[in-house]
């Protein structure tokens, strides 16, 4: 196939990304600690030929214990099991830039990339909310200002420091008793606002050079971000009109910043509830929303909005006189996307929690496999995305309908992949991507006509 295609992401959550997920008979509420389960989805969504897996992450504990399966396996070592048991899908972690240092993260995604062969992708995170910080000696998160500007710096360090060996760094002369060039090594010898970092990494060049670069956060300090730095930016839109508006302003941005446009790709999140028929789909979807505590929507609502506990009522709106999004030091663009939500569909609280039941804000969709074709097709086409990361309600089932049902009809459009083909790729190659030069190399000068 040579036209344009998509690129799809599986999002991967314990028992499905509905919160109620668990408590349908099919789900196994240990899932979130077991291996195999995760091996079981890699596979799927390696026969739907996806360009990549992904694990969300935080340093600190979600949600109610009572609410759903809590605690998550550390994304880096679960992937680096993931690629003994996958050959070409690739391995997007979630890593924060506001609770690591760089050196230890960067050689721990070179050693994924090395030990998958160029499938390891990064998504860059700033961590908002005073829970983590408190799990790092701070009385409060970090402004929302500062934790971007921290990651700028974090990237850039982290970039020198998988620069540090230029490409050809190995000799390997047995008979001379030459193993490497010292000549070719560049320690970052960086000091700057928050890091000093002063040696080369411990790792080789990865076959990727870097890893793919991801990032998901909507608000000004975010785009701004991801017009710098990302090759992938995760978000969520609830209308194909947001989306466009979303997209034409990251693609410009990007090129503003002296980028290609097509060297970042936009994937807004959707959640497939699937029937073999539309009442079938919309019945799953209620049957999914049966099954939500409200109690605790109510209580991850108010931290959302930052209300004092006890201020929404299940069967109101939501209050009139909320802050502006310029006063919210956590999650900006979310806190948006939902008071938005609930302003223009004039939902009750009851209504808003079952919406953001399933994404948490990211478009839910209930219907059959060619009305979530055709949803993936019109934004694919008319310029609000790049492709998706597919966030099945349910796991594994939903990402086995997913590929059984929904993927051939892709297919059959042409706009996804039949196999993967030829030698194992990279993950940058699959995203059309080039890999990128080492900073410490000059570039070849043009040759003499």
């Amino acid at each position: 196939m040579t036209g344009r295609q998509l690129h799809l992401n599986a999002f991967l959550m314990n028992t499905g990304h509905h919160e109620a997920s668990w408590r349908l008979p099919e789900s196994d509420p240990y899932a979130h600690v077991d291996l195999a389960h995760y091996v079981r989805l890699a596979r799927i969504a390696e026969r739907g030929t996806f360009d990549s897996l992904f694990l969300a992450d935080g340093p600190q504990l979600w949600n109610s214990l009572a609410q759903r399966p809590a605690g998550a396996l550390e994304p880096i070592t679960l992937l680096t099991a993931l690629a003994t048991a996958t050959e070409h899908i690739g391995l997007i972690a979630t890593a924060s830039t506001s609770y690591n240092s760089p050196y230890n993260l960067a050689r721990k995604f070179a050693t994924l990339d090395h030990l998958s062969g160029g499938r390891a992708g990064w998504n860059i995170v700033t961590t908002a909310g005073a829970e983590a910080a408190r799990n790092f000696g701070l009385d409060a998160e970090p402004a929302h200002a500062e934790r971007y500007a921290r990651a700028a710096e974090f990237l850039d360090v982290a970039l020198k420091l998988w620069d540090s060996w230029e490409d050809d760094v190995i000799v390997a002369d047995k008979a001379a008793g030459v193993w490497g060039d010292d000549a070719k090594i560049h320690p970052p010898r960086h000091q700057g606002r928050y890091f000093s970092v002063e040696g080369a990494l411990n790792v080789p060049r990865t076959p990727q050079g870097y890893p793919l670069l991801v990032q998901a956060g909507s608000s000004e300090d975010g785009k701004r971000f991801a017009a710098r730095y990302a090759e992938a930016v995760f978000t969520a839109q609830q209308t194909v009109e947001d989306a466009r508006a979303f997209y034409a302003d990251l693609k410009s941005r990007a090129v503003a910043a002296g980028r290609d446009a097509d060297h970042i790709k936009v994937l807004p999140g959707i959640v497939p509830v699937i029937g073999s028929t539309e009442a079938e789909a919309l019945a799953n979807e209620r049957l999914l929303e049966d099954h939500i505590v409200h109690a605790h929507g109510v209580d991850r609502l108010e931290r959302l909005l930052q209300l004092a506990p006890g201020t929404l009522e299940l069967d109101g709106p939501l209050p009139a006189d909320l802050p502006p999004e310029s006063a919210i030091e956590g999650a900006k663009s979310r806190y948006t996307l939902v008071v938005e939500l609930a302003r223009r569909d004039r939902l009750t609280v009851r209504q808003l929690i079952g919406r953001l039941g399933g994404g948490r804000g990211h478009l839910t969709f209930a219907g059959t496999p060619e009305q979530v074709a055709d949803t993936i097709e019109l934004w694919f086409e008319s310029g609000a995305a790049d492709g998706f990361n597919i966030m099945p309600a349910v796991l594994p089932s939903g990402l086995e309908v997913f590929v059984d049902h929904v993927v051939p009809l892709l297919r059959a459009r042409g706009l996804l992949r039949t196999e993967y083909g030829g030698a194992r790729r990279t993950l940058r190659e699959r995203y059309g991507l080039p890999r990128p030069a080492n900073q410490h190399v000059a570039a070849p000068a043009p040759a003499l006509v």
